[in-house]
């Protein structure tokens, strides 16, 4: 199947998935100081939920994991405020115009930072005056399929500077996509300071007026080395929890 949007044409056959998928093995990655998620049957009384045991004509698993510490997740400002606000109800449109760009953070102190001047040079090469980005995917180097497994726990993995975030949201980029556990740094007395820049929050306590509330950040994706930098149409997915963050699964559609 393919669509035609604005004289481009795209292939809906030749999904690129960018998502980690949650498990309950020693594969899954792990954040936040988390224990690994788990997936297990249904068990009452004598009765297991699980086909294979002989008790059950079906399969019926409970379901424990934190989206933010198990696995590609899509969050809206509810993540930070003091007043809920939901993902699903945020996010309301699930295709966009997308650019993809590889980074390799700046070391600062001990600190691996994402900077302003990196993403506007990565940016510059696929701007296209017919296709304003409304999204940004970024991986940073080295890319390792580790990622996809790696236990991000007490290890200060790199971050995005508040400039960028700034900067992003002037370039009128609605929804970051990252190969991180989070925008910010690990341990940062609680400023949240690429978060705040990002969704225009200026005090978490009384929202102001111009908060970008149909803006998401992604995190914890995994973009093959195969898939080039470039321009691609961007779905959204994620599952219908009414909580500040779901599971998701982005995926890239190539353009010609």
């Amino acid at each position: 199947m393919k669509a035609t949007i604005k004289n481009f044409e795209i292939d809906l056959s030749k999904p690129i998935d960018i998502s980690i998928p949650i498990t309950n093995d020693e594969h899954n990655p792990i954040a936040w100081y988390q224990n690994a998620p788990e997936i297990k049957p249904v068990v009452m009384g004598d009765w297991i939920g699980k086909v294979a045991e002989g008790q059950s004509s079906t399969n019926f698993n409970n379901l424990f994991f934190n989206p933010h510490a198990h696995g590609t997740h899509t969050e809206c400002l509810g993540h930070i405020t003091k007043e809920f606000y939901s993902i699903n109800q945020c996010l309301k449109q699930f295709f966009f115009w997308a650019t993809l760009i590889t980074v390799q953070p700046e070391k600062v102190g001990e600190d691996e930072v994402i900077s302003k001047e990196q993403i506007e040079k990565a940016l510059k090469p696929f701007h296209d005056s017919e296709m304003n980005p409304e999204a940004i995917v970024i991986r940073t180097l080295p890319n390792k399929a580790a990622k996809k497994s790696f236990k991000y726990s007490n290890t200060n993995p790199p971050y995005l500077s508040e400039a960028a975030a700034v900067f992003l949201r002037e370039s009128g980029i609605q929804h970051l996509l990252i190969d991180l556990p989070s925008v910010d740094k690990e341990k940062d007395g609680g400023k949240l300071a690429a978060h705040k820049a990002f969704w225009n929050v200026k005090d978490v306590n009384h929202l102001n007026e111009d908060a970008r509330l149909d803006c998401t950040i992604t995190e914890m994706i995994f973009v093959p080395n195969e898939v080039a930098d470039g321009n691609y149409v961007l779905n959204l997915q994620i599952a219908s929890f009414e909580n500040d963050a779901s599971p998701s699964k982005p995926i890239l559609y190539s353009i010609k």
